[in-house]
C-alpha cells in the first residue's frame, strides 16, 4: 500500500499544486483585459506565408483591419509562388526573401527580410502566423506591455476553435496545456504567431544576428530577450483563435515538431513537462491497478488526480472565453471538451513527449531542418 501512496499520492499533490496557480492567472487576466490602452506607437506587423492555410484570405484580412492608429502590414514569403492568388488584402506590402544558401529556416529568412524592409517610422515589430485569425484589438494588446519597465517583448498565444472532429478537438485540449504556462511574471517563451518587440530592444538584444542561423524564430527571440535581462509579458488580449482542422497523422507530426523544438531550444521546459506527465500517468496507472485489486482508497486517489486536471481544463477555457468574446458561440458548444478530455490528453501528452525524446530533425512546410541549440 505504501507504493500506492507514494506514486498516486505524489500525482495528486502535483495536480492540486498546479490547480492553485490558476487563481493567480485568473486575477492576471482580469487586470490585463480591463486595462486601458496606453501609448500606441507606430508599428509594423509581419506575417510569413508559405502556401495555402485554412481560411488564409480571412486571416490576412483580419490583420489588415486591426484597431490600431498607425501600422503597416507586411506579407513575407520566399517567392511570389508561395502566396496563393486572391488572398492579399489591399493594404498589404509584399516582401520576398529569395533566400539562398542560409542556415536559417525559410520562415526566419522571410521575417528577417521583412524587418529590413519595414518603414523607418515604426518603433514596434509585431509578428503573426498565417493560420490564426486575430481579433481587432490584437495589436493594441501586444503593444501595451512594451511600455512597462523590464519588459523586452510581449506575447499572445493561439486557441484552437475547430469544428467537431475528434483529433481537432484533442489538439485543442492538448495545446491548452501550453496556454496554461502563460500568466503573470516572466513568460517562458514568446509564441511566434503573436509576439511583439520594440525596435530598439530587437537590435540591442541582437535578434537579427541570432536569426542568421535560427530554425525557430520565436525561441531565438525569446532567448535573446532573456539573455538581455528582460522579461516576456503575456497579453491575454492577443489570444488568436485558429479554426484549423487536423487528422491523427498530422497531429502526431505537428506535436512532435513542437516538442522537438522545445527539447532542443528550451530543454528545462521540456524536462519539466516530461517529468510531470510521467508522475501524472504513473499515478493514474497505480490507482487503477490498485482499484482493480480491491483497494478501497484507490478510487479516491484517482479522483484526487483527475478532478484538479479537469478543473484546470475548465478554468483555461473560461479564461480563453473572456479573452475571445467573439468566439462565445464556440465556447458554449465545445468548451466542455477541455475539462472532459483532460484525463485522456494527459496520456496523449506523455505519448508525444516520448516521441520527441530522440532525434533532431524536423519537417516544416515541405523542408527538413536539423536542430541545434
Amino acid at each position: 500500500m505504501l507504493w500506492l501512496w507514494l506514486i498516486a499520492g505524489s500525482a495528486a499533490l502535483l495536480a492540486l499544486s498546479s490547480l492553485r496557480d490558476e487563481r493567480r492567472r485568473a486575477a492576471y487576466f482580469k487586470t490585463r483585459l480591463s486595462a486601458s490602452a496606453g501609448a500606441l506607437p507606430p508599428a509594423t506587423v509581419i506575417v510569413p506565408v508559405k502556401g495555402e492555410d485554412e481560411g488564409l484570405r480571412e486571416n490576412l484580412a483580419a490583420l489588415a483591419a486591426l484597431d490600431y492608429p498607425d501600422y503597416e502590414l507586411i506579407v513575407a514569403a520566399q517567392c511570389a509562388a508561395d502566396i496563393p492568388a486572391g488572398v492579399l488584402p489591399r493594404r498589404a506590402k509584399v516582401v520576398l526573401a529569395h533566400g539562398g544558401d542560409s542556415e536559417a529556416s525559410e520562415k526566419v529568412q522571410n521575417l528577417a527580410a521583412a524587418v529590413i524592409a519595414a518603414r523607418g517610422s515604426s518603433t514596434i515589430y509585431a509578428f503573426a502566423d498565417s493560420d490564426a485569425r486575430v481579433t481587432a484589438g490584437w495589436l493594441r494588446a501586444l503593444a501595451a506591455p512594451l511600455e512597462e519597465p523590464g519588459v523586452g517583448a510581449s506575447t499572445g498565444y493561439r486557441w484552437f476553435t475547430p469544428q467537431p472532429a475528434v483529433w481537432s478537438l484533442l489538439r485543442a485540449v492538448w495545446d491548452g496545456a501550453a496556454f496554461g504556462l502563460l500568466g503573470p511574471g516572466d513568460s517562458p517563451f514568446a509564441w511566434g504567431g503573436a509576439m511583439a518587440i520594440r525596435k530598439e530592444v530587437f537590435l540591442a538584444a541582437r535578434v537579427p544576428e541570432r536569426w542568421q542561423t535560427a530554425i525557430s524564430d520565436d525561441y531565438a527571440l525569446s532567448d535573446a530577450v532573456h539573455r538581455a535581462g528582460l522579461r516576456i509579458a503575456f497579453s491575454p488580449g492577443a489570444l488568436a483563435p485558429s479554426p484549423e482542422p487536423i487528422t491523427a497523422r498530422r497531429f502526431f507530426a505537428w506535436s512532435r515538431r513542437q516538442l522537438l523544438l522545445t527539447r532542443v531550444h528550451s530543454p528545462a521546459l521540456w524536462r519539466a513537462a516530461f517529468a510531470a506527465h510521467v508522475v501524472y500517468c504513473g499515478g493514474m496507472a497505480a490507482a487503477v491497478a490498485a482499484w482493480l485489486h480491491g483497494s478501497a482508497i484507490a478510487p479516491w486517489l484517482l479522483a484526487a488526480q483527475l478532478l484538479p486536471g479537469m478543473a484546470k481544463g475548465y478554468l483555461r477555457a473560461r479564461l480563453a472565453r473572456a479573452a475571445l468574446p467573439s468566439q462565445a458561440a464556440w465556447f458554449r458548444r465545445w468548451g466542455w471538451t477541455h475539462p472532459l478530455l483532460a484525463p485522456a490528453v494527459t496520456w496523449l501528452w506523455l505519448a508525444t513527449l516520448l516521441s520527441s525524446t530522440f532525434g533532431n530533425w524536423i519537417e516544416w512546410r515541405g523542408r527538413k531542418y536539423r536542430l541545434r541549440r
